[in-house]
């Protein structure tokens, strides 16, 4: 009989974003096994129509759950505002988006004033974050900022064109006493974004969150891995399997084994094998 402690969970984003996600879940969670599933055949989730991101969402868990998942992370908030919480409700396992666990982090900052979110075009059009800090009764302004990603990509996040576009997007900005980093990518842009709010503004990043949140859910549900031997992270992508080796090495990986899969999802239908490290 499976037990399903020595189950990996499964992590997904529309592309490279939620490695900063499995990242922190690694590091909250270092003796268990991750599959990763990045969707960057289909990249970028943000400016697509919602119904279209919720079938890809929907796909993915799917495809997951056919790999003996014990959970699944949306690690993309476009695909945890559209998909949550109709996954949650369908899927036979637990599953966890990035916003919730931000929207309380931020609630529970040390800062004072309104709450700013900076996002993708569809997560900050679907209020996904804004609806729920004002229904606590908080004060929000929210930005899109879609040049961030490539930014990110490109590995120019410290750099003065990255202060440049972050200047542009925040410039108009009222005084904030927290900002929620609502894309996965944008913690890479930490320091940059400090420099531009400042030092008293408390930087949420939904990816050390999320990892929290799950941490703790997994050992109430007595799912924690029992094994003592550090985890193992197995990538699945959908996409140019060089292209996403490259990136997440530019993002900091994690490190794990990499295989490329067709789409659309079926079961266990990879084609192509590398390794990340």
């Amino acid at each position: 009989m499976l037990d399903l402690r020595d189950s990996p969970l499964g992590v997904f984003d529309s592309g490279v974003g939620g490695l900063t996600v499995l990242r922190e879940l690694q590091r909250s969670l270092p003796h268990e096994d991750f599959l990763y599933l990045g969707d960057t055949a289909r990249v970028p989730y943000g400016s697509k129509p919602a119904e279209m991101v919720r079938e890809f969402a929907r796909e993915i868990s799917w495809a997951l759950i056919d790999r003996d998942v014990k959970g699944i992370v949306i690690a993309c908030n476009t695909a945890s505002a559209t998909s949550l919480p109709e996954l949650a409700d369908h899927l036979p396992v637990p599953v966890w988006g990035v916003i919730e666990p931000g929207v309380r982090a931020a609630a529970a900052s040390g800062g004072t004033g309104r709450i700013g979110i900076l996002g993708t075009v569809s997560t900050i059009r679907s209020r996904a974050y804004q609806s729920r800090l004002e229904a606590l009764g908080l004060e929000t302004w929210a930005r899109a900022c879609p040049l961030f990603v490539p930014i990110v990509e490109e590995g120019v996040s410290d750099t003065e064109i990255a202060e440049l576009v972050a200047r542009h997007y925040l410039g108009d900005r009222p005084p904030l006493g927290a900002v929620i980093l609502g894309c996965t990518h944008y913690p890479v842009l930490k320091g940059t974004l400090q420099t531009v709010l400042g030092a008293r503004v408390e930087l949420v990043d939904s990816a050390e969150s999320t990892a929290a949140t799950v941490a703790g859910d997994l050992e109430k549900m007595g799912l924690t891995s029992p094994r003592e031997r550090e985890g193992r992270i197995h990538h699945l992508v959908t996409g140019d399997l060089d292209s996403y080796l490259h990136t997440a090495r530019v993002l900091g990986g994690p490190e794990g084994t990499a295989e490329r899969l067709a789409l659309p999802l079926g079961p266990r239908d990879a084609a192509l094998s590398s390794t990340i490290g």
